[in-house]
């Protein structure tokens, strides 16, 4: 499949073919918030086809109009974010195409349920056999519905295509995926499964492709020649807040770095790929993954906020972490000898995630008594969303000297505030039109676990680092420079 544009605002209005679009998870804070009012918004913007209909599958015994009136609460909050009146004054145009089934993984009696009731749709013909599973829910309870949907014969039938999303995380380790990966390839063929993560669907992430192989001035540069080393990161302000007793089972390296984080490191070093089908792009990100250094101890910053054992559901002695920062060495032609600086943690001063390149020096120093600062190259992911060059100029005067100064590309300065689509609509675009380009396919989930296996289940932990609260996290990760000039960096300059 061949990348899409945005379908937002871009004059791509592409119209999904009638669909029905079944969510297990609908109770959930996912569908609520994201899942849902991205399907609404596309409905508004002309996208999403008037004969696509949505069934919300749950636990929870429900009444329909009780299921509505809580989705039409995360339509709100939605609304809020987007400069677009329109959403929640549609919504009673939309509600009408939601329904609600109650049923557990492995409740067969409601699974052919749900199956007589798509039969009966089907034959209203309103659709034309066209079925988009979404399973917001829990890495455990992906392989019970997938079989119970292939039991049903849901799965790979003669009419129409059906696909399945998969939230992250896939799996905990790689063992763990690896199984998911061959059972849902028993009952699935590979295209149609989408395993989802978010990231790929920011604009601004999709942007990292425009502007290196867009733009002639600066591929040339992306490489060791110029390049001296290469930071990302991806840091929140919040902590674990209500999912306490879920995170300390995760942590920050299965939560954070096993996939938004490693697939940006993939897309700021791939090699420019052959064209923009999905194939062509996933096997180069294979090639940056695999190419990979198996990560050393020394490596390696892993911390915990202060706090973080007071919250109810953590276990007291927890050696979870919440910060991460990892020293990555690309073993290949165009990266070596350059790191890659990455890290990732919560409760950290500010929520910003930021990919900076920084170029090496000047071969030759000209201005002994104030050398200038290197130049850097910022790829803003999100908040402030754009792009920023710093360099260096001459102060006005008599005297020779410099400062460094940024020349700066803002998205909503030059295209409008709230212009960005919401990731989900994207991606669920993209997956009704049956393109997956910006989904994981399953070697690249497994690359990724097979970096981070090692120190999931290490003999011997790696030492926990407390951080405070509000901080850009322990003092330790400046370690991974191994007292080179180099510094952890924000917005293009050197904190101060």
């Amino acid at each position: 499949m061949m990348l899409r544009q945005a379908s937002r605002n871009d004059g791509a209005q592409e119209l999904s073919e009638p669909s029905l679009i079944v969510i297990f998870g609908a109770t959930g804070d996912l569908t609520r918030r994201k899942v849902i009012p991205a399907l609404h918004s596309l409905s508004c913007a002309g996208l999403l086809s008037p004969r696509t209909h949505i069934i919300g599958v749950g636990r929870t015994e429900m009444d329909v109009d009780v299921f509505r009136s809580q989705l039409f609460e995360g339509i709100e909050s939605y609304a809020r974010m987007k400069p677009d009146p329109q959403l929640c004054a549609l919504w009673s145009e939309f509600d009408t195409r939601v329904d609600y089934i109650a049923a557990s993984p492995d409740d067969r009696a409601a699974f052919r349920n749900l199956a007589a009731t798509i039969v009966q749709l089907e034959s209203t013909g309103l659709l034309e056999g066209n079925i988009l599973f979404y399973l917001a829910v829990p890495s455990v309870a992906v392989g019970p519905i997938v079989r119970s949907l292939a039991e049903c014969g849901l799965l790979k039938r003669k009419q129409g295509w059906q696909r399945v999303i998969v939230e992250k995380p896939f799996g905990h380790d790689l063992e763990s995926a690896r199984q998911l990966n061959n059972e849902l390839q028993q009952l699935l063929n590979e295209d149609q499964l989408y395993r989802i993560d978010h990231y790929l669907g920011k604009e601004t992430v999709q942007n990292v492709l425009s502007f290196r192989f867009a733009n002639s001035v600066f591929e040339p540069l992306w490489n060791r020649n110029y390049i001296d080393h290469v930071q990302i990161t991806v840091s929140e302000t919040l902590g674990v807040e209500t999912r306490a007793s879920h995170y300390d089972r995760t942590g920050v390296l299965r939560d954070i770095v096993q996939n938004h984080l490693l697939q940006l490191v993939a897309l700021t070093a791939l090699e420019p790929p052959s064209s923009m089908t999905s194939k062509a792009l996933r096997d180069e990100k294979v090639k940056v993954f695999d190419a990979i250094r198996p990560l050393a101890t020394e490596d390696v910053v892993l911390g915990q906020y202060a706090g973080y054992l007071n919250h109810p559901g953590i276990a007291k002695a927890s050696q979870t972490p919440t910060y991460a920062a990892l020293r990555l060495h690309i073993d290949n032609w165009r990266w070596q000898g350059v790191p890659f600086y990455v890290r990732t943690g919560k409760r950290l001063e500010a929520k910003e995630t930021e990919i900076t390149l920084q170029f090496k020096g000047i071969p030759h120093q000209l201005f002994a008594d104030l050398p200038p600062a290197p130049n850097h190259l910022s790829l803003r992911i999100q908040p402030d969303e754009g792009i920023r060059l710093q360099f260096e100029t001459k102060i006005p005067g008599a005297v020779m000297r410099t400062q460094p100064v940024e020349m700066t590309f803002d998205y909503s300065s030059r295209f409008g505030e709230g212009i960005l689509a919401d990731a989900y609509e994207r991606l669920l675009m993209d997956s009704l039109h049956g393109d997956a380009s910006l989904f994981i396919r399953d070697d690249e989930i497994e690359s990724c676990w097979r970096l981070l296996d090692p120190l999931l289940h290490a003999k011997t932990k790696l030492p926990m680092h407390e951080y405070p609260a509000g901080s850009w996290g322990p003092a330790e990760a400046n370690r991974l420079f191994d007292g080179s000039p180099r510094q952890w960096l924000r917005r293009c300059v050197p904190q101060e």
